[in-house]
């Protein structure tokens, strides 16, 4: 009965003149307690994408969007398979009498409709960034004593996501304020792809599953490979601090270790493709945060590796894991679909290393022959038995796909 009057509440502020949040409340519209909840049923392989953050922070505006948007059909990332033209922080403007958020009008003058309509023009999805407390981490309208208006104008506007901030919050119950937008959304009646971007804090890998359909794992990604730094922290410590949690990632539902820094300029090339790789193995979702309409050759070839891309959307849906560790030498698996496995061999240190990762290491009958492909140098090894060996780089990584 409670998510019909959902139906009914959105519909008819779709089509009648706009009423303010309050009197909505008066009807005390609290999320589903139904423990049988799922998500929306979208995302049933990782997100792929681009969001405005990590290169551009709040120096956002509608002509660099939509020259991303331009790029990624030109440099052929629409059809690798990244689909959302995100945009992050700081495109707000006020809200209105009635309490309906716009748009910067400085920024987007054209407004977010019109932007919206222009990136599906070229084939892709929309997504937008709000904030479940008073104000977004960047200080502008969060959607906190908002969510069916800010839901409601989401659909008109036509949004495909939201990533959803937990700046602001006081004392909010991170479960309940997420099931909130997510039971908002749904009233809408438009598939919207819901990431919750708690940073880790509440534990939203136990919760996540049943309101949304990715959630960040830990606090911000920086451009830089190890290390904290005030609240954010480098590729590896990331990486280390999502590989445990692998049992509760699959269709529909993925661990979020924040958003890609490739082609940002702190790393080298090589730390790059062992960036792409990791997030590759733990199915997590790539949504590059580059300037994609000026990027170099070196960022193209990571960003567009089609046989790493394939490991992460692979249909199967299981996060891979470190299987085997000694010192500075890793070996994560991914088991893949029509058994095959997707191996890394991982090279932390500073000097060259060889790793070898057996056939037992990988779930295999040692005496069982299987095709090997290195999908950096994209090129197929031959048929092997019981073993497959590399010499890794410094900070770098060697990448197999193993067919049996």
């Amino acid at each position: 009965m409670i998510m019909r009057f959902f139906a009914i509440a959105a519909a008819l502020l779709l089509c009648a003149p706009a009423t303010a949040q309050e009197a909505i409340d008066q009807n005390t519209l609290a999320p589903s307690k139904d423990p049988t909840r799922t998500a929306n049923g979208l995302a049933q392989t990782p997100p792929m994408g681009w969001n405005s953050w990590n290169k551009f922070n709040c120096k956002i505006d509608e002509k660099t969007v939509r020259a991303v948007a331009d790029g990624m059909v030109s440099t052929g990332m629409k059809d690798a398979g990244y689909t959302y033209v995100v945009v992050d922080d700081c495109w707000h403007g006020q809200r209105d009498k009635d309490g309906f958020i716009g748009a910067d009008p400085a920024r987007f003058p054209s407004g977010m409709k019109a932007l919206a309509d222009y990136v599906h023009s070229r084939g892709l999805k929309f997504g937008i960034y709000s904030d479940a407390g008073r104000k977004t981490c960047g200080g502008r309208p969060g959607s906190q004593g908002h969510e069916y208006q800010d839901a409601i104008t989401y659909a008109r506007w036509g949004v495909d996501y939201l990533k959803y901030d937990w700046c602001n919050t006081g004392t909010r119950n991170a479960e309940e304020a997420y099931a909130l937008i997510a039971d908002a959304l749904r009233a809408t009646g438009r598939d919207v792809v819901l990431s919750i971007c708690e940073w880790g804090n509440n534990r939203p890998w136990d919760w996540g599953k049943k309101i949304g359909n990715l959630w960040r794992t830990t606090g911000d990604i920086t451009d830089k490979w190890v290390g904290k730094y005030n609240y954010s922290w480098g590729v590896m410590s990331i990486a280390d601090m999502n590989e445990p949690l692998w049992p509760h990632a699959g269709p529909g539902h993925w661990n979020d270790p924040d958003m890609l820094e490739v082609g940002n300029g702190g790393l080298t090339d090589t730390e790059y493709r062992t960036h792409f790789s990791l997030w590759a193995m733990m199915a997590a979702p790539l949504i590059a945060g580059n300037d994609i309409a000026a990027m170099d050759d070196a960022t193209r070839a990571i960003l567009l590796n089609h046989d790493v891309i394939a490991i992460d959307q692979d249909r199967l849906g299981v996060q891979g894991r470190r299987v085997w560790k000694d010192g500075d030498r890793e070996i994560w698996v991914k088991p893949l679909a029509g058994g095959a496995r997707a191996v890394l061999l991982l090279n932390r240190g500073e000097a060259p290393a060889t790793i070898t990762t057996t056939w037992d290491q990988l779930g295999l009958p040692d005496r069982l022959g299987a095709s090997v492909r290195d999908l950096w140098a994209h090129r197929d090894l031959g048929r092997k038995r019981g073993s497959a060996v590399a010499t890794v780089a410094p900070h770098g990584v060697a990448m197999f796909r193993i067919q049996p």
